[in-house]
């Protein structure tokens, strides 16, 4: 709402007129500090939240959580309210039958806008920024859903965070940084991408002590840069991947980052397709072209000592 008039009246947003009118349905107010006059919708809320929020739920993301909640309303569907004979499912049934057909097309939840990359690869979105894998100063198209934030550009996605509602936050992604640590590799240690990184649990123990084993090989610069490389084949691999290849190679007592990067491609190849079976053909009439191995006991006439009277 824009406004709150006098009464029920309210002065709509353009983008909850659209809405509304996307799914063909009214929109009723209540008067100002008059929670009764819509007691069945919180009667119902507070009914489902002591039967279904408590205790809260975990879940490990948004969409498990909603699929949690999906199954607690299937199972309401049963229930009986008040003195009625039907169950919500029944009733809701014959509702459906007087009920508007839904449009064909969806309607964009996202809220759009088209910001610049600045010069730290960030937009800015809101009240926070975002880091993109984009050059500074390119436009990109933005799109703010409740639960995430997609910069899209060239008709490609290409940055996705979790949305933040802090004020003045920085989302960085690590993954981002990585063509330009290759040459300013003294900025991994310190920045805030790799912060996130650890605090997101997201950079295991393992790849700090393969790091510290590769700066006493290599050197600090070197040894950094070689493990920003490792990062590059984790984000084309997958860092699940690229943990386990660290980690067997730290069992066996190896820093060398070309060990990572061949257990890297044995994995690529074990879990492929298997390789086709040869069979033996028949030579037929090639046969007559088989010769015997060749063989040195020839040269050992070499090894004998010659005759006097043939060295003078």
């Amino acid at each position: 709402m824009k406004k709150i008039l006098h009464g029920r009246q309210r002065e709509e947003t353009e983008r909850f007129v659209a809405f509304r009118s996307q799914w063909g349905y009214q929109a009723e107010f209540c008067t100002q500090g008059r929670g009764h006059e819509k007691g069945g919708v919180e009667g119902e809320q507070g009914w489902f939240r002591r039967n279904h929020w408590t205790p809260v739920p975990c879940a490990k993301n948004l969409a498990e959580l909603n699929a949690y909640l999906l199954d607690c309303c299937r199972r309401d569907e049963q229930r009986l309210t008040g003195d009625r004979p039907q169950a919500v499912g029944a009733g809701m049934a014959c509702e459906r039958e007087h009920l508007l057909a839904l449009p064909a097309e969806g309607f964009p939840l996202s809220e759009v806008c088209f910001p610049r990359v600045d010069a730290q690869g960030c937009v800015k979105v809101r009240t926070n920024w975002y880091s993109t894998p984009l050059r500074p100063g390119t436009q990109v198209r933005v799109e703010v859903w409740p639960a995430y934030v997609e910069v899209w550009h060239q008709g490609r996605c290409a940055a996705r965070h979790e949305r933040c509602y802090e004020h003045g936050r920085k989302v960085l992604e690590l993954e981002h940084y990585l063509p330009a640590l290759l040459y300013k590799p003294g900025a991994l240690a310190g920045s805030t991408a790799l912060q996130q990184w650890r605090a997101q649990g997201r950079w295991p123990e393992s790849f700090d002590r393969f790091w510290a084993a590769l700066m006493r090989r290599r050197g600090r610069q070197e040894g950094t840069r070689e493990m920003v490389e490792l990062l590059l084949l984790g984000r084309d691999h997958g860092y699940a991947k690229l943990q386990g290849a660290i980690s067997s190679a730290l069992e066996w007592g190896c820093s060398d980052a070309a060990a990572v990067r061949h257990l890297l491609t044995v994995e690529r190849i074990s879990t492929g397709p298997p390789p086709a079976a040869l069979t033996v053909s028949d030579l037929g009439a090639l046969l007559r072209y088989e010769r015997p191995q060749p063989g040195t006991h020839e040269y050992d006439q070499l090894l004998l000592r010659l005759p006097t009277e043939v060295i003078q």
